[in-house]
């Protein structure tokens, strides 16, 4: 069945490759909120109105007017075990909302994974893009084709005054979510990180944790996306974004520099000790082994620990999480178990990356 691929492995293939800055940024993601004209929006529709928007949606994707995309798979949410959709929510694939209301939800997902489509979400239709580092531009222009092939077939609710309605009114508008996910770990060291994300805040952009909304910065990895949905164009969303990451990139590889320069014994220990406690732990809770694998991540980038392959620690963020580790595990774990596997898992995946 072709979900299993996706729940099978952590990486997911767009993961695969650097960008831009990777260094700092590991992704970047733009997401698209639109509802059809003639539906109650999903939180009030009735079984049978759901059902008729996500046959609509998913009509769009089997017509083949998204072919020019490459191979996808439709894949229903009441196909999936709780634990299934759980890995798809820690790769962010989908949101923990669509997980938890999946009546008539759907996914349309690409072979790489870079294209998610979500289905009777919070809103009927959420187009989301991800890109390796720091692509935020290029991430916009794909939402903007497939959301232009959607809105070519359906009618999206949409006021002249308001731009598009959504279900959430921080949505409302264009209806953009973009985003970049950014290490920065010189900056919190440093202790530059509050002003910075206290100017952040004044431009209009908002910053969470690795799930977003609700969601702890752990490990050193910061969300920074718009807040702003009305009175200003995709466009201009997009590009306020690109120039407030830009200064942050340049912040933070500063700050890697300046901890070389006056504290390269201290920070060398830091990742050094770090490195030692992953590569031996029996146990490690997941907020412990988040911020020891930022330590050991800082080290790569600063040429400390070259035996390191970037990529396995971008694999760990998503298979040291409880969902995959249960999925890979084939049981239920109760929180010591997981804390034991996760150790064992970062043992041996460290082990064949050095």
């Amino acid at each position: 069945m072709a979900k299993r691929k996706y729940v099978k492995h952590a990486l997911s293939q767009w993961m695969k490759t650097d960008g831009p800055d990777s260094d700092v940024v590991l992704s970047s993601r733009v997401r698209l909120a639109r509802n059809l004209q003639c539906s109650p929006f999903p939180m009030l529709a009735t079984p049978e109105q759901s059902q008729a928007a996500m046959e609509q949606l998913l009509g769009v994707a089997e017509s083949g007017r998204l072919n020019g995309l490459g191979p996808l798979d439709l894949i229903r949410l009441s196909e999936l075990t709780e634990l299934e959709k759980l890995v798809l929510v820690e790769k962010h694939l989908i949101s923990p909302n669509l997980a938890n209301e999946s009546r008539n939800g759907a996914l349309i997902l690409s072979e790489n994974e870079d294209i998610s489509v979500m289905v009777n979400e919070e809103d009927h239709l959420r187009i989301q893009i991800l890109r390796p580092g720091f692509q935020i531009r290029e991430a916009w222009e794909m939402a903007s084709k497939i959301d232009d092939v959607f809105e070519e077939q359906v009618d999206y609710a949409f006021d002249e005054k308001r731009g598009y309605l959504t279900s959430c009114p921080t949505n409302v508008g264009t209806g953009i979510r973009a985003s970049v996910m950014m290490h920065l770990p010189a900056l919190v060291l440093t202790g530059q990180i509050n002003r910075i994300l206290s100017a952040v805040a004044q431009v209009g952009l908002t910053v969470r944790g690795l799930y977003g909304e609700g969601s702890e910065a752990t490990g050193n990895l910061f969300q920074v996306s718009n807040q702003i949905t009305l009175g200003q164009s995709e466009q201009e969303i997009v590009e306020n974004l690109h120039q407030v990451a830009r200064q942050m990139i340049e912040h933070e590889k500063a700050a890697r520099m300046k901890l070389l320069a006056d504290s390269r014994v201290r920070i060398e220990d830091r990742i050094r000790r770090s490195y030692g406690i992953l590569s031996h732990a029996a146990i490690m809770d997941s907020k412990e082994a988040a911020q020891r694998l930022s330590d050991v991540r800082l080290g790569v980038h600063l040429g400390l620990l070259p035996q390191v392959v970037e990529q396995t620690l971008n694999e760990l963020l998503v298979s040291m999480q409880p969902g995959f580790l249960q999925q890979a595990y084939g049981e239920a774990l109760h929180p010591e178990q997981r804390d034991m596997t996760r150790a064992d898992l970062i043992r041996s995946r460290l082990e064949i990356s050095s």
